[in-house]
């Protein structure tokens, strides 16, 4: 699949301005976005780019001291492990339990759980605020013999660490073909073949259910498929959601408890928040 890269520059270049247009953005179907000298280059597939969409963000940009000038391009498909290689992928460290790194890597230092995941163009390194922030709920949580449902799967780092900690059965869903395919090649490196992996979106659950649930998407997606995901548990199951800012907490409130939902923690970073509820 080709991407469009959208190479976006900020005349006033903070981590704010960055912030606000990143989450604009993945809510107009951005997949993934690396910090540049001026601002910020986007990526997004083929299938979902609509120049139209991206005026409109940026025509609705809530920062009024600053402007942002884009360019376009699009980009055929290539090497995506060298373009990381070579530009954006360093070893990550999480709770001081997970290490997370490519297969290019040396030296890596051995924790608890090693987890390799070489990305391409799909979402989850663990770098970005809303990863670490699951995978450090997902480290203190008990899975052994739990099933696991892993929306928005990106790399499928979520439910390989699932695995890791003896989640069964193992379910990752994400409606992008580069993410279903890398991981698959991500689930072969870490040797745990018997997660599921599942091309599309919450439409896919029909009437089965899961001890517990991670979504790390984005905050129009997850309102849509809170009540989806609620029907998929069952009495004392759990859901963490991610992949939005703690703006937008009121939202995501008020639509798990619509669907008989419970608050009990939640975590932020970077203004990125993750949040914990469950099914009493």
């Amino acid at each position: 699949m080709d991407y469009y890269e959208i190479k976006l520059t900020l005349c006033s270049n903070t981590e704010t301005g960055r912030d606000v247009l990143s989450a604009m953005l993945a809510d107009a179907g951005f997949e993934s976005f690396v910090e540049s000298e001026g601002g910020l280059n986007a990526y997004i597939s083929e299938t979902l780019y609509s120049e139209e969409v991206i005026a409109g963000v940026l025509e609705n940009f809530p920062l009024a001291d600053t402007e942002v000038h884009y360019h376009i391009e699009k980009i055929a498909d290539r090497n995506w492990n060298e373009e990381w290689e070579k530009h954006f992928f360093e070893p990550i460290i999480i709770g001081g339990q997970v290490v997370i790194h490519s297969s290019f890597h040396k030296d890596i230092p051995q924790l608890k759980y090693n987890i390799v995941i070489d990305p391409k163009m799909a979402f989850g390194t663990g770098h970005h605020a809303t990863t670490a922030l699951m995978v450090s709920y997902l480290v203190e949580s008990d899975l052994n013999g739990k099933s696991f449902l892993d929306m928005g799967c990106g790399t499928a780092v979520l439910s390989i660490l699932a695995k890791l900690k003896n989640a069964e059965p193992v379910t990752a869903i994400d409606i992008d073909e580069w993410s279903y395919q890398n991981s698959l090649e991500n689930i072969r490196l870490n040797h745990t073949p018997d997660i599921r992996v599942l091309l599309g979106d919450a439409g896919l659950l029909g009437k089965e259910t899961f001890d517990v649930i991670f979504a790390n998407i984005n905050r129009n997606i997850l309102l849509q498929d809170i009540p989806v995901y609620a029907k998929c548990m069952r009495s004392g199951s759990a859901l963490f959601l991610s992949g939005f800012y703690k703006e937008d907490m009121e939202l995501i409130r008020e639509k798990c408890e619509e669907n008989r939902l419970q608050f009990v923690s939640y975590r932020e970073k970077e203004n990125w928040v993750a949040v914990h509820y469950k099914n009493c």
